[in-house]
C-alpha cells in the first residue's frame, strides 16, 4: 500500500489528519535537519497503522515536504 504525505516540520502540535484513505497531512515538532523530521512522521505513521516502524518505507520525497510512503500489504 501506498501513501502520500505532506509534512510540516517544526511545528508547535504534532498532528496526523487524513485527507483521503491514502494521503494524509502530518505537523511534526521537529526541524527538518539530519532526516528528524522524516524520522518522526515515519514513528508517527507506524503508530497510525500499529505496525513495527522498520516495515515503513520511503519511496519518494526523502527531502521534501511531499512524501510517499510503502506500508506492507493488509494496512
Amino acid at each position: 500500500m501506498f501513501i502520500k504525505v505532506k509534512v510540516f516540520p517544526s511545528s508547535k502540535k504534532e498532528v496526523i489528519l487524513a485527507k483521503k484513505e491514502d494521503s494524509f497531512e502530518i505537523k511534526v515538532r521537529e526541524d527538518p535537519v539530519d532526516g528528524r523530521a522524516t524520522e518522526r512522521v515515519i514513528e508517527i505513521l507506524a503508530e497510525y497503522f500499529s505496525i513495527d516502524k522498520k516495515r515503513i518505507r520511503i519511496i519518494k520525497g526523502a527531502k521534501e515536504r511531499s512524501k510517499i510512503f510503502e506500508l506492507p500489504d493488509g494496512n
